[in-house]
C-alpha cells in the first residue's frame, strides 16, 4: 500500500503549497481514498497536479471530521470528480455539491475490503476545542494496521483502541493535537505526525527509529 499526503502545514517538496489542514491518498486494496479534503480546494487540486495524482482516479473520499481544515477543498473536488463515493460523520452535513453516493458512518463499518472506519469517536478535549466527533481510517495489511487520523480530537488512546479490534497497530499518521501520552506509541512501526501536532519534536527524540517527517508530498510505501 501506499500513502500520499497532498496537504499539509509543512512540505517536503518546495513545489507543493503547504497550508492549515489535512488530506492524504491512500492506495491499497486495488482502490484509491482520499482522506480529507484540506481547508482551500485550489491548493488541494495543485498539490494534487504537482504529484501527478488524477482527481478522476480517486474512488472514495472518507472525511474525519466537520473542521473547514479537513473539508474546506471537498466541493471544489467534487467538481472535477462527482463520481465517488463519500463516506462523512454524522456531524457533517452533506455537502451542496454531492458525491454520487454518500454514506452517513456512525458505528465501525467495512468501506471496502480491508479498509475500515472506526466510526464515529466522541472528542472529550475543553475549550478551544469542544467536545468533536471524528472517524479515523484503519487499512489492514499483512503485518498489522495502519491507522490515519484527521485531528485525533477523541484522543489517541480512543483511536487506537478502536482500531486494535482489527488486529495489532502497526503505523499511526496524521495530527495528534495535544497527545502527550507518549508511551501508547511503543511498538508501533511507524509514526508520522502531521498537521495540528503539539509535541512533534518531542515524539521524535523518544522514538527516532520509527518516527517519520510529514509534509505535503511525503510518500510512505507500507
Amino acid at each position: 500500500m501506499k500513502i500520499t499526503i497532498v496537504y499539509d502545514n509543512e512540505t517536503s517538496r518546495k513545489d507543493l503549497t503547504p497550508d492549515w489542514g489535512f488530506a492524504c491518498l491512500v492506495e491499497a486494496h486495488g482502490r484509491t481514498v482520499l482522506f480529507d479534503t484540506g481547508a482551500n480546494g485550489a491548493i488541494l487540486l495543485d498539490n494534487m497536479k504537482g504529484l501527478n495524482i488524477n482527481p478522476e482516479s480517486i474512488e472514495l473520499i472518507v472525511i474525519s471530521h466537520a473542521h473547514h481544515d479537513h473539508t474546506g477543498g471537498l466541493s471544489d473536488f467534487l467538481r472535477k470528480n462527482s463520481k465517488v463515493s463519500l463516506y462523512i460523520p454524522s456531524s457533517y452535513s452533506i455537502p451542496p455539491d454531492s458525491a454520487r453516493e454518500v454514506i452517513v458512518v456512525k458505528k465501525p463499518m467495512e468501506i471496502c475490503e480491508g479498509i475500515f472506519s472506526t466510526g464515529e469517536l466522541q472528542g472529550f478535549e475543553q475549550v478551544p476545542y469542544g467536545d468533536e466527533i471524528e472517524q479515523s481510517l484503519v487499512i489492514n495489511t499483512d503485518r498489522g494496521q495502519v491507522v490515519i487520523a484527521g485531528c485525533s480530537h477523541p484522543g489517541v488512546k480512543n483511536i487506537l483502541e478502536a482500531a486494535s479490534m482489527h488486529g495489532r497497530i502497526r503505523a499511526l499518521i496524521g495530527g495528534f493535537h495535544g497527545f502527550s501520552e507518549f508511551d501508547l506509541l511503543k511498538g508501533i512501526d511507524i509514526v508520522c505526525a502531521t498537521h495540528c501536532t503539539q509535541f512533534k519534536a518531542k515524539i521524535k527524540s523518544l522514538y527516532p527509529d520509527t518516527y517519520i517527517e510529514g509534509g505535503a508530498g511525503l510518500i510512505i510505501d507500507i
